[in-house]
């Protein structure tokens, strides 16, 4: 994966400022999200809530790595599209 996109994915490169809003559905997905967690570790033994812990928070780490790669692939897309839209291509 190209270093220059992952760091444009993670906003270590900020070509302009802006602010994106949380839709509706996504804001409600979060919250569900956010309740079922604190449901599961208030009900969780220590051991228990301390693994399930550590297993959100290895799939936050595994769902970014992915979430970078599909940003990768789709920016490489659009570089594509936006090539064969511009480029003229001989028939021969």
């Amino acid at each position: 994966m190209s270093d220059f996109i992952e760091e444009f994915y993670y906003g270590n490169i900020e070509p302009q400022e802006c602010t994106t809003e949380l839709t509706t559905k996504v804001k409600k997905s979060l919250n569900d999200l956010a309740g079922k967690e604190e449901q599961l570790t208030s009900i969780l033994a220590d051991k228990e809530k301390e693994l399930f812990l550590s297993y959100v928070k290895t799939y936050t780490n595994f769902s970014s790595l992915c979430n970078a790669d599909s940003f990768t692939v789709g920016f490489r897309l659009g570089a594509r599209f936006t090539y064969d839209t511009f480029v003229e291509k001989k028939k021969g």
